[in-house]
């Protein structure tokens, strides 16, 4: 190790400049080196490794670093987090080791997080009526209470237990999964190392206590269940359930979904636990971040570098990549970033794997429900439901909006609908507009609004989606969000609608996925994304998968890295 790190101070470095959202260039008279410790293809790993003393270099193959988690300026002045748009589950070991405040990242806290208006009449003359969460215990509960004093009471019960079987369930997502061939096979020297792996679990379940039965409830339950169990009120019940179907072919009444929202608060910012943010500058700005801390280490970062393949020698190793150019670069190991299928089926020489292996890899379920659709605005949305006059900004503005929530049944016909082949008439629709916080955004005066909708099928009655398709769904959508918010469709100057084919086209996610594969319990821990591959490695030796298609999965981000980093490095050392 010392010797890979001398050596990587005598070699040449490239000057590299990133610009506010996450543009990339590097410059040299020499081009690639001759031979790096580790390529990653695409993704942050590079700065774990080049501090550890792996001379790194990242390929990226769009024009911008950070695969999902990208800022784009689609429209003149509106700068977009295009795909990926909130940030809570960036582990903070990783934050401060790297030290990315250093580095660029700024997130904005929101508070409140989550507002909920109502398609109703009035109530006296008044408006209709929403529902808004935020940090403000009390506050939440006169929010809840206008719809059932019973959930009030039972809201701050609720959100205790699910903080103490999310907070459980740290020690997992910071390690890699057990070493069961270690700890069962082997001698007494491997099945000793491997016995380490046992601790985060130890620590999982002492965390629990007598919680292990609710536990394993909640993570195999349909999250309809567990709700109906604490609460009575609807729009209470439809807006914790979005949390439990977000990103997921899946409905409330499915079994599963408990575990999905487990996920998504099981995240930390700022040391506000399960809180979401914006970053400056949008989800770029992580990425941007990362470059930076790897680039003040050493590493060399290169966009629209297109992988053909990974090179594997004639033992069955990797050893370097051959880009679309025909550019062969050498490396003693290569990170993947890409989704699993990406990785065996399209980035591997023909022949490498076993066609068994290969037939495996075709059974991980990537179906998605998502179509993003990006907007850019001439003025804010005012909702009937909690009207602000003058283009100026509410509270609720900075929130996650959820519309079409109102009920869990809602939610259960859109999944129908998508199940059946067709995009949902009334789908589910998650708005936020961090240019309210964020001013680096958007010219004055004007926004960028984020609908993250569901539920939308891959195919349409097994069909390819046409540019009519595209734009009559997100007609559809302005459709609702116009009946809570009158005026919106004439605000719209640019929007950029992205199906599932299109977030796996541009972004990579096989099947428009953006966890890099379903969150199903078949699908995680020691069977991300399959029981063989649950500890990073691959069947091709010095090949590892380090993106969110790996434990501790989708949105989780830099701990798939950060274990694989980790893992390669021992290898390394060892050999």
């Amino acid at each position: 190790m010392a010797a890979a790190a001398a050596w990587a101070r005598r070699a040449p470095r490239f000057a590299t400049v990133v610009d506010s959202v996450g543009k990339c260039k590097a410059y040299t008279h020499t081009g690639f080196k001759s031979h790096y410790d580790a390529l990653v293809i695409g993704g942050g790993e590079a700065a774990y490794l080049q501090k550890g003393g792996i001379q790194t270099a990242v390929l990226e193959r769009r024009h911008v670093l950070g695969g999902a988690a990208v800022t784009e300026e689609i429209f003149p002045g509106f700068h977009f987090s295009r795909c990926s748009y909130l940030l809570s589950l960036l582990r903070p070991h990783i934050h401060a080791d790297l030290e990315l405040k250093k580095h660029g990242l700024k997130v904005y806290m929101r508070d409140p997080n989550a507002f909920t208006p109502m398609l109703e009449e009035g109530l006296r003359g008044g408006p209709p009526r929403s529902l808004t969460l935020g940090s403000d215990l009390a506050e939440n509960q006169r929010e809840i209470g206008r719809f059932s004093q019973k959930d009030a009471k039972a809201f701050s019960d609720f959100v205790l237990h699910l903080e103490k079987l999310a907070g459980a369930i740290h020690p997992l997502l910071d390690a890699p999964p057990v070493d069961i061939p270690g700890v069962t096979t082997g001698s007494l020297k491997r099945r000793l190392a491997a016995a380490k792996t046992l601790k985060p679990v130890v620590k999982c379940g002492l965390k629990l206590g007598r919680n292990i039965p609710e536990f394993y409830e909640i993570i195999t339950a349909p999250i309809s269940k567990i709700l109906n169990r604490w609460f009575e009120s609807e729009p209470l019940k439809a807006t914790l359930a979005t949390d439990g179907v977000i990103g997921a072919m899946t409905s409330p009444s499915n079994p599963g979904s408990g575990y999905v929202l487990l996920h998504h608060v099981m995240g930390e910012l700022e040391k506000a636990k399960g809180a979401w943010g914006y970053v400056e500058g949008g989800m770029g700005g992580v990425s941007k971040a990362l470059a930076n801390a790897a680039r003040s280490y050493g590493a060399d970062i290169f966009t629209e570098k297109d992988v053909e393949h990974v090179l594997v020698d004639s033992d069955g190793a990797a050893r370097g990549v051959v880009l679309k150019d025909g550019t062969e670069i050498q490396s003693r190991i290569v990170l993947s970033n890409a989704t699993p299928y990406v990785t065996f089926k399209n980035l591997m020489p023909q022949g490498a794997l076993s066609a068994e292996f290969l037939k495996a890899v075709d059974q991980i379920d990537y179906t998605s429900p998502v179509t993003k659709i990006n907007v850019a605005v001439d003025k804010l949305p005012n909702f009937l439901a909690a009207p602000t006059p003058d283009n100026k900004p509410g509270p609720h503005h900075q929130c996650s909006i959820h519309i079409n929530c109102e009920s869990v049944d809602i939610l259960e016909a859109a999944y129908t609908e998508a199940m059946n082949g067709r995009p949902s008439t009334r789908p589910m629709i998650e708005m936020t507009i961090p240019s309210v916080l964020d001013p680096t955004l958007a010219p004055p005066g004007s926004h960028v609004v984020s609908m993250f909708t569901q539920f939308t099928p891959f195919r349409i009655e097994g069909r390819e989606w046409t540019e009519q398709d595209r734009e009559a769904f997100a007609d559809n959508v302005f459709d609702w969000v116009e009946k809570y918010a009158p005026g919106f469709k004439q605000s719209v100057v640019g929007r950029d609608i992205l199906t599932p084919p299109d977030l796996e086209r541009i972004f990579g996610l096989t099947g428009g996925n953006i966890f890099h594969g379903s969150m199903s319990l078949d699908q995680l821990y020691l069977a991300r994304p399959l029981p063989s591959l649950s500890d990073y490695r691959t069947p091709i030796k010095g090949l590892y998968l380090c993106g969110s298609g790996s434990h501790p999965g989708g949105g989780v981000m830099g701990s798939p890295g950060w274990n694989a980093a980790l893992t390669a490095m021992a290898d390394l050392k060892r050999h």
